[in-house]
């Protein structure tokens, strides 16, 4: 048997020439974007009402394992993101308590985002409500993580330290008691 003659196919699309190519982008440059400023003293001060004096001695831990990581840290991130326009301190400590829950693994940070969401006048029921609501987005798994450390957090911070802004400027003046219970109930476990 012989076979036809094969024809011969046209590729389905034109080769790239130097006349059909698409031009790169032009390098970006400072001047074509938004400044970022960095403001260092409202990073510590930010951090100074959020932390209290557990950033103090965290940060000089920290800064003799890896000198000048810290003052990076609270530079870029309380002098920079969370000076931000956009979002109010609250809302960011939502999403901090969320991120920290969703990735799991980072108990020490979740327990001081925690204390800094009391600090800042989110309640016990907020903070585990924020938590519980995570449970079909990242898993009961992580979801009952970060309520263990929710607790024990409340359990090291007396309901009458949770939120000292709410006590007026004085730390000597009385503090409204928060009204969820310092150890965790058998509710609070489930």
């Amino acid at each position: 048997m012989t076979s036809p003659t094969t024809a011969t196919v046209a590729p389905a699309t034109a080769p790239v020439t130097p006349a059909t190519a698409v031009p790169a982008p032009a390098p970006m440059t400072p001047a074509d974007l938004t400044p970022a400023p960095l403001d260092r003293e409202a990073g510590y001060a930010l951090l100074a009402d959020l932390a209290g004096p557990v950033a103090a001695a965290t940060l000089g831990g920290l800064d003799g394992l890896a000198p000048g990581f810290p003052d990076w840290i609270v530079t870029s991130l309380f002098g920079g993101t969370y000076q931000r326009p956009g979002l109010a301190l609250r809302d960011r400590q939502v999403a901090n308590l969320a991120a920290l829950t969703a990735l799991g693994g980072v108990e020490p940070q979740l327990a001081d985002h925690v204390r800094n969401s009391l600090r800042i006048g989110l309640t016990r029921e907020e903070i585990t409500e924020v938590i519980v609501h995570l449970a079909p987005y990242v898993g009961v798994p992580k979801a009952l993580a970060g309520l263990r450390v929710a607790s024990a957090t409340f359990a090291e911070v007396p309901p009458t330290e949770a939120s000292p802004a709410a006590a007026g400027p004085t730390p000597a003046s009385p503090t409204p008691a928060d009204p969820t219970p310092a150890s965790p109930t058998e509710e609070d476990r489930a």
